[in-house]
């Protein structure tokens, strides 16, 4: 049966949608085949809906926490609750000129129309992860409702917090490569724990400095801050630049140790199969480059209000090289030469 003309445009909007929020993101998706692509780009959006609301510092958090329990409650099936009423709600509080991430909240109906367009193994392989996201989003804002941002205290809880942001998202396309069907075999949760830690921790890492200008939020644990004599006002302190970049750099050591699940975890993609080893090495890959780049850049993160991040050269290079297809053994040889130095600087790209 033939689509839907709505929904067919609906579908090539969210492809759009993605590339204008996420370039990164859009690598892999634009690597992955029909129909995983689809289902992992309108899965992403749903997620990114979520995020969106949770980062905005203007708007007061028991209010973001009260919009993400709105959102959930769109997506249980048994609710009433339907997507006007979530924009109901976001639109008191929602920013003049919020770009291209509240555009895509403004389109959340879109968003809606292609998930309800899936099989229905799909909607639900999705559904119950996005909703984990949100009310683990929403708790965390409500926890630190009085100081106005996260300001996380343990290592532990730095954790949790990166599962519902990023390891639920992991979940997601573990779950959606049973509804696909795939000849490798089922990945070890704590692999695919450690696949999403690895990646999210070294965006915190990256973005420290980012995170506390524009979002208020300080990821870093206040014991290990504390061990240096440091609470997390320091993070925008200038005078305090050096203790701070010592914590970033236990970071970095901290989600490298995640670096091996990870592997093992890509181990369970089949080679050749809906370029899904391609669209997760991809980020694997970035990863691997990003701790290099912040093992010698630490500081760089704490001082300026910009990530630390690969060149656009070696993303290109190393994208050259994974959109032809890769074999498990390329991949290994691919984060070999990543961890070693710049990848559009060595041999092997050339």
């Amino acid at each position: 049966m033939s689509e839907a003309p709505g929904v067919t445009r609906d579908r090539a909007w969210t492809f759009d949608a993605v590339e204008s929020v996420s370039r990164t993101f859009a690598l892999s998706i634009d690597l992955l085949e029909e129909p995983v692509s689809s289902w992992v780009c309108t899965g992403y959006l749903l997620c990114r809906i979520a995020d969106t609301v949770e980062d905005d510092p203007a708007i007061p958090p028991r209010v973001r926490a009260d919009i993400l329990e709105t959102y959930d409650a769109v997506l249980d099936s048994s609710a009433e609750t339907d997507v006007p009423a979530f924009l109901e709600a976001v639109e008191p509080v929602r920013p003049e000129d919020g770009g291209a991430d509240w555009r895509v909240v403004d389109q959340t109906d879109r968003a809606f129309r292609v998930f309800e367009s899936f099989p229905a193994e799909v909607e639900e392989a999705m559904r119950p992860v996005v909703r984990e996201m949100t009310g683990g989003m929403a708790g965390f804002l409500r926890r630190y409702a009085e100081e106005g941002g996260l300001r996380l205290r343990t290592v532990d809880e730095l954790e949790d917090y990166c599962w519902y942001v990023a390891g639920t998202v992991g979940e997601m396309f573990t779950n959606l490569l049973g509804c696909y069907g795939t000849d490798g075999p089922t990945p070890d949760p704590e692999d695919a724990r450690a696949f999403a830690l690895l990646l999210q921790l070294v965006n915190i890492a990256k973005d420290v400095r980012v995170d506390y200008e524009t979002e208020n939020n300080v990821y870093l644990p206040a014991e290990w801050l504390a061990e240096e004599g440091l609470d997390h006002g320091a993070v925008g302190d200038p005078d305090r630049t050096e203790g701070v970049a010592r914590v970033v750099s236990r970071l970095v050591d901290h989600a490298a140790a995640y670096a091996p699940g990870a592997r093992r975890y890509l181990g369970c993609l089949p080679e050749g199969q809906a370029s899904l080893l391609e669209a997760m090495g991809m980020p694997y890959l970035l990863a691997l480059g990003t701790v290099r780049e912040l093992r010698g850049r630490s500081r760089e993160a704490v001082e300026r209000t910009r990530t630390v991040k690969l060149s656009r050269a070696e993303v290109e290079a190393l994208l050259a090289e994974v959109e032809d297809g890769v074999t498990q053994a390329d991949l290994t040889r691919l984060a070999e030469r990543v961890r070693a130095g710049p990848y559009h600087r060595s041999d092997a790209s050339v």
